[in-house]
């Protein structure tokens, strides 16, 4: 069994996962959020109880590039 990584997800399905518009860019993990996060596109798909829900109807629009502190606040420029 392999260990759990962010968000409860399998550190080698993490490493494959990317967003399913046409770009298919890779997808970073906001822990924070318990989101998946395109960089290309800023679009942020949630992850329900360890499951990626990888549907464009599904995810929320986030500024493209827009990241947070550590502890959860906005960054700033």
């Amino acid at each position: 069994m392999t260990a759990a990584g962010p968000l409860g997800l399998d550190p080698v399905l993490l490493g494959i996962l990317a967003c399913p518009d046409t770009h298919h860019s890779p997808l970073t993990v906001d822990e924070t959020a318990g989101e998946l996060v395109c960089a290309t596109c800023g679009r942020a798909y949630p992850v329900r109880d360890g499951i990626p829900v990888l549907l464009l109807d599904e995810a929320r629009h986030r500024p493209v590039g827009a990241e947070r502190h550590p502890d959860g606040g906005p960054a700033t420029p």
